[in-house]
């Protein structure tokens, strides 16, 4: 296993950077606006925009990686992301800064396909797991240290958006020095979206509510922390807080959901966020965020790859690599909504409305999974595919999680 990770450290790396380097860019942006008193709506159009480019690259980037090549097309996204990065420090306007983030979501698609692609190239079935477990590690945690380049604002306010530029810069020095081969693109179909449905409504509509939720929490998240008077440090260790939580409970729902009717484990976890964001929204103290808040993203989390699972139960071996790239897409159409709904309630409700919205959002989907439980019979715990933790970032990882989930490989791996 270990030489297997060996195998893919460049790519391990060069996630890590990535995210170090971008992915506390959206709790920073949204904290600029507030600061330049711009309204929950700016903000969250702008949030928006993010997302709205990244599903739009998902669906476009792949012609142009098979056309130059991953190293080269690698090269050029984040060239691009880098120098959005410092242009945010050059420009100060918002309408700017919408078609800014359109930009950096549409390249970001493409760097998670070349990434994701490039480990499916790597990945054999003896190694596969680790290699995803690897993956998500490297991403998750660059997200959550990431965010405490915030703190380095106070003096210089252009040094994070300098910083962001130098690591995404540096990001691109061990993809081109690699020695792995290059992969060769997979045509992936995703399923249309009335197909998907109907293979696994639960799956769908799980999906599209977790994107809502989570767009809506990434948008705007920061806001909320500030609004509630958390100073600048403070707001970093929450949303790192949130990242944190989702790592450590997505494999032990995982688990529980692989044992038992994995439709409970998905309403559980609903009811449970849904609980949680009711917390959140009435917490008194500025500390009283912080549990709840890691709560939040141990339960949200899970949702997405618990639901895409719930999908694989209802699917043939042949259908799940269309269906997981659909159900990427889903989340990314709930994302874009995401940091509209949130900010038209903080507008009506104030900073207590983004998790009053988010726990909205959960509890109906939470009555959709019961009615689903009631009126449908559950897929026996011995027929379900394993749960596979998996990142919501693009269709090429839908190729690695299914065939991760192939009962088969599972069972060389172990």
């Amino acid at each position: 296993m270990f030489a297997s990770l060996l195998s893919v450290r460049a790519l391990l790396v060069a996630i890590f950077m990535l995210m170090a380097g971008s992915g506390f860019l959206a709790t920073l942006i949204a904290i600029r606006l507030e600061e330049a008193g711009a309204g929950a709506l700016v903000i969250g159009l702008v949030a928006t925009a993010y997302f709205a480019g990244l599903m739009l690259g998902a669906l476009r980037v792949t012609p142009l990686i098979v056309r130059v090549g991953h190293i080269r097309a690698f090269a050029a996204f984040v060239s691009i992301y880098s120098a959005s990065s410092l242009t945010y420090a050059v420009v100060d306007y918002w309408p700017i800064w919408i078609a800014l983030r359109f930009i950096d979501g549409f390249v970001m698609s493409g760097v998670f396909v070349c990434l994701e692609s490039w480990l499916n190239r790597v990945a054999q079935p003896n190694n596969r797991s680790a290699i995803l477990a690897a993956y998500m590690i490297a991403l998750y945690s660059g997200q959550a240290l990431g965010q405490f380049l915030l703190n380095l604002q106070d003096n210089a306010p252009s040094l994070p958006f300098m910083l962001s530029a130098i690591l995404l810069s540096l990001t691109i020095l061990p993809v081109v020095l690699t020695r792995i081969a290059q992969p060769v693109m997979e045509d992936i179909s995703p399923f249309s979206l009335p197909r998907l449905y109907d293979a696994s409504p639960l799956g769908f509509v799980g999906v599209l509510a977790t994107g809502l939720m989570m767009g809506a929490f990434y948008g705007l998240g920061a806001v909320f922390a500030q609004r509630i008077g958390l100073p600048l440090a403070l707001v970093a260790l929450f949303t790192s807080s949130v990242i944190a939580g989702g790592v450590v409970l997505q494999y032990p729902l995982g688990i529980l959901s692989d044992r038992f009717d994995r439709r409970r484990v998905i309403v559980g976890s609903m009811l449970a966020t849904a609980a949680i964001c009711a917390a959140l929204a009435f917490a008194e103290g500025r500390l009283a965020v912080f549990v709840p808040g890691a709560l939040f993203g141990g339960f949200a989390f899970a949702l997405y790859p618990l639901c895409v699972a719930h999908a694989n139960d209802h699917l043939d071996e042949s259908e799940r690599i269309g269906a997981s790239s659909g159900l990427v897409l889903v989340y990314s159409a709930g994302a874009v909504a995401g940091p509209l709904m949130g900010s038209l309630a903080m507008g009506v409700l104030g900073p207590a409305g983004l998790f009053a919205a988010i726990g909205a959002v959960s509890l109906l989907a939470a009555l959709f999974g019961l009615w689903r439980s009631a009126i449908a019979s559950p897929v026996p715990a011995e027929d379900q595919q394993p749960f596979v933790g998996l990142p919501r970032t693009s269709p090429a990882a839908a190729v690695l999680e299914s065939e991760t989930s192939d009962g088969t490989e599972q069972d060389a791996a172990s």
